[in-house]
């Protein structure tokens, strides 16, 4: 007992334990409030950063848009050079309020096209104001005074006039003087000497002037786009750095919670090892307490019968009697043993009893433990809940007007359900009517399966017995003819017998038949043509060899020729195949005023057997196959090819139909000058 005493567990390790398990645990609270918090900024931040990208997206799809076509513009229009050669046209010098470039290209037309340099070979020229200039019919007002810069158009542009619509523009014409217009914003033209054209007539130059307005109104947009994309991105960025720092915190805080369970739970179960070590200490020394008493108590005992023994040997009598008082005495012992063992029996049994309530104890305690943490979590979800019921409230509240709602809608419905109903019953008569037509078409179409049921076992019975005679019947003409080697037909002529008369008995027949037979198998094969036939068949053999021969020869002669074909249509299938390509390449440059393209055979080693393939590359776009073109680009192309093979093998008649069907104005107008060009080279 004193070295388990001495070696015995210190209450306050036990208190130090219980107050690292209480301060870790208060640490996990925080960590665990800590780690809600950094969840919720997470995914505000995701939140935001998602919206920022959308919209950082959506900026980036106007620019590209604008960009794209800010550029499609610019090629568009640097390659609509004028017919002038160098001369830069008028049109490319004016300004035009943005909505009357269709006014402006209906009134001037390929006018526009003409230089203002003086010695361009068609120009304008800048003249003064007439003094008295007459004045434009009332309520149109001069084209002038939407176009800026005019130079030498403003002679031009004063006697043109602007009107609201196409019935002021009809109603006003009459009132026009010598050389005076009115068009209209859609394009509508009338003439003072009665020309009138419709506004579906549009005008290239008409076109051109909305796209220069279109790209200096992009050119004058694309500040302002980049700087709401480059706001968008600085913005995104911002929020994607605000997610990527919440999410780190998020995971570091995740990672400390982890860390302080490992940390709680390593903390308990070293409260739960010391508290069964006092527990099983403390048993332990009672125990040892109770033998110890238990010994001191014999120890006692021993020495009072030590005494009492030496008072009787110091008063002994007789020997025998002493005898018979130590026999007695051991009696006593002996009983006096076993009832120390029963007792130390049943003291270690209550010490086993006190161990496992002490365990149970521990265990309890740990439990306890569990359980008011759970009733603290429980009591957060209590407040959870709660805030739920209130919002739960709220919204009962706000549902509290739907029943009535929900009765009008019912009341509605029910109004359609009983017309439904009406309909339903409607349909149910003539169903029931048409089920009647039906039952009886059935019951008819039943018997007439029946009866063609009947027919078809008749007409399959009547067949197999037609069948069965036939086989019969060729059976016996296989037999006649292997037999006798002789047309069934003609049987009776064989046998002499003419028609009329009876046929004769069988059994007679069959052995006249084997006996003719014998006769005929004694007399032997005799062949006197033999020799004859052998000589007619040599000759037979030579003539077919011969003509072998001949065939042969004649083979080899037409496979020179394919070769020679072959050869000669590579030649010129390669030489056709480059002068193509080289015009085809001219013109598609003609046609596009720019880009590169080419023909190729693919797919075989062999021309006449290879495919043919067509790159084209547009101005501002990658070399690419037709199949991957635009509508109007492939029909432009194939126009390319069509002129290009015209050109390689000319031809006296040429049919173009509906040619121009996938072209806009611009191209049209390349594809006639082409059209003409090639007409005047013929």
């Amino acid at each position: 007992r004193y070295t388990l005493a001495a070696e015995g567990t210190d209450p306050a390790i036990l208190s130090e334990a219980e107050q690292a398990v209480t301060e870790i645990e208060a640490q996990l609270a925080d960590a665990r409030n800590e780690l809600d918090s950094a969840e919720q900024a997470r995914v505000e931040a995701d939140r935001q950063r998602e919206a920022a990208r959308e919209l950082r997206t959506a900026k980036e799809e106007i620019r590209s848009r604008q960009r794209a076509e800010t550029a499609a513009l610019q090629d568009l229009l640097a390659s609509e050079t004028s017919d002038e050669g160098s001369w830069t046209p008028v049109l490319d010098e004016i300004e035009v309020s943005s909505g009357y470039e269709a006014a402006l290209g209906a009134s001037l037309g390929d006018d526009l096209e003409a230089a203002a340099d003086e010695s361009a070979p068609r120009h304008w020229r800048l003249l003064p104001m007439l003094p008295a200039e007459p004045e434009l019919p009332e309520g149109a007002q001069p084209l002038a005074d939407f176009v800026g810069n005019t130079g030498p158009l403003a002679r031009r542009l004063a006697q043109v006039g602007v009107v609201a619509d196409a019935e002021a523009g009809a109603r006003l014409s009459a009132e026009l003087k010598t050389g005076q217009r009115l068009v209209d914003r859609d394009g509508n033209l009338w003439r003072w000497d009665g020309f009138v054209a419709k506004a579906e007539a549009r005008s290239t130059a008409s076109a051109r002037l909305k796209q220069r307005n279109r790209l200096a109104e992009l050119e004058t947009r694309a500040p302002e786009t980049d700087r709401a994309f480059e706001e968008a991105d600085a913005a995104y960025q911002k929020t994607a750095d605000v997610a990527t720092a919440t999410t780190e915190n998020e995971r570091n805080v995740r990672k400390l919670v982890r860390q302080l369970d490992g940390e709680v739970a390593g903390a308990r179960r070293r409260q739960a090892e010391l508290v069964q070590e006092l527990n099983a200490k403390r048993s332990r020394l009672e125990s040892l307490d109770g033998t110890i008493s238990h010994l001191e108590a014999e120890m006692q005992e021993i020495a009072e019968a030590i005494q009492e023994a030496q008072s009787r040997h110091d008063a002994v009598g007789d020997l025998d009697t002493l005898r018979d008082q130590v026999a007695a005495i051991r009696a006593r012992l002996s009983e006096a043993r076993s009832a120390f063992q029963a007792a130390q029996i049943d003291h270690d049994r209550l010490v086993r009893e006190a161990d496992e309530r002490q365990r149970r104890i521990a265990a309890i305690v740990a439990d306890e433990t569990s359980w008011n943490a759970r009733r603290e979590g429980a009591a957060e979800r209590v407040s959870e809940l709660k805030a739920r019921d209130t919002g739960a409230a709220a919204e009962l509240d706000a549902l509290a007007a739907r029943p009535g709602e929900i009765e009008t809608q019912r009341n509605s419905l029910m109004d359609t359900l009983n017309d439904a109903e009406a309909v339903r019953r409607t349909a149910a008569d003539k169903v029931a009517v048409g089920e009647g037509e039906l039952a009886e078409a059935e019951k008819a179409l039943r018997a007439a399966e029946t009866r063609l049921a009947e027919t078809r076992e008749d007409k399959v019975r009547a067949e197999a017995a037609v069948t069965q005679a036939a086989q019969n019947l060729e059976v016996v003409r296989d037999r006649i003819a292997e037999r006798l080697d002789y047309d069934p037909v003609r049987v009776l002529e064989l046998a002499e017998i003419k028609d009329g008369r009876d046929i004769p008995d069988l059994e007679s027949v069959e052995r006249r038949f084997e006996r003719l037979l014998r006769e005929r198998d004694n007399m032997g094969p005799v062949n006197l043509r033999a020799e004859q036939e052998a000589e007619e068949l040599a000759e037979k053999i030579a003539t077919v060899e011969t003509e072998r021969d001949d065939l042969i020869s004649a083979i080899a002669r037409l496979r020179q020729g394919i070769g020679n074909l072959n050869r000669e249509a590579r030649q010129r299938l390669l030489k056709s195949f480059e002068e193509v390509n080289k015009h085809f390449q001219e013109l598609f440059v003609r046609l596009f005023a720019g880009g590169r393209a080419h023909l190729a055979l693919t797919e075989a080693d062999d021309p006449l057997e290879a495919g043919l393939e067509i790159y084209a590359s547009p101005p501002g776009k990658k070399l690419q196959i037709l199949s991957l073109l635009s509508g109007g680009e492939q029909a432009m192309t194939a126009i390319a090819l069509l002129f290009a093979v015209f050109l390689t093998n000319p031809a006296p008649i040429c049919v173009l139909d509906e040619v121009d069907a996938a072209l806009d104005d611009a191209n049209v107008d390349r594809f006639c000058t082409l059209l003409d060009e090639i007409a005047h080279a013929g």
